[in-house]
């Protein structure tokens, strides 16, 4: 990388950000195709190859689309590189996989803490009960199943912010926890009464949406992820100790 010209990565840049101009001053939507390629060299005054190679930047960070034999389009601009990025630190070592896990604990509590007014207030009859129905797949899969378990888990966490109708609080919400999943694994010392304890969290968090209790709820969030942050604690004190 030491070799690459300053010039070619600043050209590079400035297609990168074209394109991205391009999209937004013709208001395209995700799933709108883009110009060909030639149109693309023309429209930005650059070479095929810095085209290319935007392109190939813009597809990683899904603000595009490739369909090899179709064109390029308005990628679905979801915050799957976000995702990787914070995976990767997350298991680059343990002091950042503590505290990246930490951090994603805070984050997604914060979440659901900060919209727990509306979260009560919008979520309807029929979404609770699908709630319910997720808690009772939890309790009858078992962290021991593994991916029934999870699945329940992030569907549940899903549905919860739902009812707000923001797609960006929604997509934050879920790229976190797919974060936390894959780097939760890393953390030893999760036992059965913590699975216990989860569980009772998400029924008691269902519970009091249902009645309407904003209180309960916000308790009941807290002790969802006590199990988490008690895990967090105890694998930052084992490293401690092992150092």
């Amino acid at each position: 990388m030491s070799g690459t010209r300053p010039g070619r990565t600043l050209l590079r840049q400035e297609v990168v950000e074209g394109i991205k101009r391009y999209i937004l001053d013709e208001r395209l939507r995700p799933g709108d195709p883009l110009p060909t390629e030639p149109a693309l060299c023309e429209a930005l005054g650059a070479s095929r190859s810095s085209v290319r190679e935007a392109v190939k930047i813009l597809d990683a960070l899904d603000i595009v689309e490739v369909r090899h034999g179709h064109g390029t389009y308005v990628g679905r601009l979801s915050l799957s590189a976000l995702v990787e990025s914070l995976t990767f630190r997350g298991l680059l070592s343990p002091d950042d996989d503590f505290q990246v896990m930490a951090d994603l604990v805070d984050v997604r509590e914060l979440f659901e803490r900060g919209m727990a007014d509306r979260i009560v207030s919008s979520l309807s009859a029929e979404q609770l009960d699908t709630l319910e129905g997720l808690v009772e797949t939890m309790r009858a899969t078992g962290v021991g199943d593994g991916d029934g378990f999870v699945a329940a888990d992030r569907a549940f966490h899903a549905l919860l912010v739902a009812p707000l109708g923001n797609e960006l609080i929604g997509q934050l919400s879920m790229a976190f926890w797919d974060v936390y999943t894959i780097v939760a694994p890393h953390l030893e010392g999760f036992t059965h009464a913590d699975e216990t304890e989860t569980i009772t969290a998400h029924q008691n968090i269902v519970d009091s949406a249902r009645a309407g209790d904003i209180t309960a709820f916000l308790k009941a969030l807290g002790e969802h992820y006590a199990p988490v942050r008690r895990r967090i604690a105890e694998a930052r004190a084992r490293g401690a100790d092992q150092a």
